[in-house]
């Protein structure tokens, strides 16, 4: 997948793939196509960090979800 060209496509890919790495117990609640793509550098910004990290404090996930709360359409 080429997450430089922004889609709805790669926002939705990254938004799952950074439910799946925060094991956010409310990812139900944060559809990935609630998310647009002319919020697409903020996502992929968040992605980004989130990809390159094994592990998050709860303050970090929190600090996340708030971001991608902001970020909904």
């Amino acid at each position: 997948m080429d997450l430089l060209k922004p889609s709805q496509e790669n926002v939705e890919f990254m938004i799952e793939g950074i439910k799946t790495k925060l094991r956010m117990a409310s990812a139900a609640a944060m559809q990935a196509s609630s998310f647009h793509v002319d919020k697409y550098e903020d996502i992929k910004d968040i992605y980004d960090m989130v990809s390159s990290k094994d592990k998050f404090s709860i303050s970090e996930v929190e600090a996340l979800v708030s971001e991608l709360g902001k970020l909904r359409g």
